[in-house]
């Protein structure tokens, strides 16, 4: 038997909403279909957003959304975007498809779109192929309240009152698709085209986002960061709050993904080790950031992460369309409990991408809409966001796999405590085929109610428009209050969830 010990007297930070953002880019099925239908359309909208898919993120309590990219945000001219729909430029997405983008949906709809989520915003400016002029405009359209051009501009495109942008990056991905730049140039850049990502309201502070590494590329990570320490008297404060942190996860090399449903246990294995890697990145990069900022002022800020493989055979390659499996669902519990573990130098987080593309939460054909496996995770973890983290930990832990080279844990987990002092309780069993008996003890905490949740089903197992609820959440009955603790049978290939209340309050 297992044994997760919690403490839950030690509270080692405060685990930000954000961490469970989304990634929305001009990509694929993404935006057009997958979000905006437009207003014409028959499938039920506001405003032209989809109201089934709206609705399905309010319940999932999607607190943040990043857009327009993502490699298309470097190519990116917000002008384009305003206006009326039918006088708006058409341009060629030249990094995904080839398809024309006409630009019908732009700052206006993406606010719109927010708005309807109840959901921060996060954008991404262009430095690649930008100006700072254009970013400087594009900051003032859309957060200036007083006499000014953009401002004016933005009243004449029917938005009287400014917006609140949450967070905004300068840039995307610049080693690579966002201008092949080294860290040296990107970091000047950096601090010239920052300066003009204006506050123009005390109240309303801009949390500005430095283009950080890919993967373990800690070259990148030094580079910018001792360039833009360079003559900063009072170090990063006031102009670099975030430096973000792109891994996406695959059992093999770049040029075959493997598939996104047909795979052995080995690979299954493979992808878990690959997915608990994103804890020694972290690791590697907060280890350079506390040179730099020992009193972890800036957030890490993983803006892309989430399972790549190839695309669905017979959809368009450039559209990166995948299915999603339990090993889609084991690899966002991984995650999300190392971000929550992390949650002194995590921020924010934001998997890839929110419909139709890579790691999605939701598919959409047609009129019709599913909630994916890794959906049903981040709507058990939803109870994580604003919460406390508490020292936890599991002994007992077994190395499982079916290569030296790729054993994983079989269990993982992480604990927090809410404002209410309800404790939510996340545990991952990676074991494609054996349940474990977990014993949970608490240091001092009497048990009173406990509720459950759990997804699991057989490995390669997903949702198709024709059994949208094969996988999905239901409530987990297999365990028994004890003294000081729980003991629960964990199912084999399974995320659960507890919420526990102590002794004498009601459960929520």
């Amino acid at each position: 038997m297992a044994k997760l010990y919690i403490n839950e007297k030690n509270r080692k930070g405060h685990i930000n909403a954000e961490i469970y953002g989304n990634f929305s880019e001009h990509l694929g099925r993404c935006i057009y279909e997958g979000l905006y239908v437009g207003e014409d359309s028959e499938i039920p909208n506001t405003n032209g957003m989809r109201n089934d898919v709206v609705a399905a993120l309010r319940e999932m309590k999607l607190p943040v959304l990043r857009w327009p990219g993502g490699c298309f945000a470097d190519e990116y001219h917000w002008k384009d975007g305003i206006g009326p729909k039918a006088s708006r430029k058409k341009m060629i997405n030249t990094n995904w498809g080839g398809v024309t983008e006409d630009n019908s949906f732009g700052t206006h709809e993406f606010f719109e779109l927010c708005e309807q989520i109840g959901c921060k915003t996060y954008i991404n400016g262009n430095v690649g192929s930008g100006t700072v002029q254009e970013m400087s405009e594009w900051v003032e359209y859309m957060t200036f309240d007083g006499v000014s051009p953009m401002a004016e501009l933005r009243k004449q495109n029917g938005h009287e009152k400014a917006w609140k942008v949450d967070y905004f990056g300068i840039g995307n991905e610049n080693w690579g698709c966002g201008g092949n730049m080294t860290p040296s140039y990107y970091a000047n850049l950096y601090r010239r085209f920052q300066t003009f990502v204006r506050d123009y309201k005390n109240d309303q502070h801009i949390f500005k986002i430095c283009c950080g590494p890919n993967v373990n590329d800690t070259y990148w990570t030094e580079g910018v960061l001792k360039t833009c320490y360079e003559n900063a008297p009072q170090g990063f404060h006031g102009f670099m709050d975030g430096l973000s942190m792109h891994y996406y996860t695959h059992p093999n090399g770049w040029d075959d993904k493997g598939s996104a449903t047909e795979f052995d246990e080995q690979t299954w294995y493979k992808t878990l080790f690959k997915a608990l890697y994103i804890e020694d990145l972290i690791k590697m990069h907060t280890a350079i950031m506390d040179k730099y900022d020992p009193e972890k002022k800036i957030g890490l800020i993983c803006d892309e992460w989430g399972t790549w493989f190839n695309c669905e055979p017979g959809t368009n390659p450039g559209f990166l369309y995948q299915q999603n499996t339990m090993r889609d669902a084991l690899v966002a519990g991984l995650s999300l409990n190392v971000f929550n573990k992390h949650c002194d130098r995590v921020k924010m987080a934001n998997i890839a991408q929110l419909i139709n593309v890579l790691q999605a939460v939701i598919l959409t054909d047609g009129p019709k809409m599913l909630r994916t496996p890794t959906y049903h995770v981040f709507h058990m973890y939803k109870y994580h966001q604003d919460a406390e983290l508490v020292e936890s930990y599991i002994d007992g832990v077994k190395k499982i796999g079916q290569d030296a080279d790729f054993m994983v844990p079989n269990l993982q987990e992480s604990v927090s405590v809410d404002k209410d002092g309800t404790m939510t309780i996340t545990v991952n069993n990676l074991s494609v085929t054996d349940s474990e008996v977990l014993e949970i003890a608490f240091a001092e905490l009497l048990v009173g109610e406990v509720t459950a949740a759990i997804v699991t089903n057989k490995m390669d197992a997903y949702n198709t428009f024709d059994n949208p609820d094969n996988v999905r959440e239901v409530a987990f009955k297999d365990f028994n209050i004890v003294d000081k603790g729980i003991v629960a049978t964990i199912p084999a290939c399974s995320v659960v969830q507890f919420r526990v209340k102590k002794a004498g309050v009601c459960c929520i």
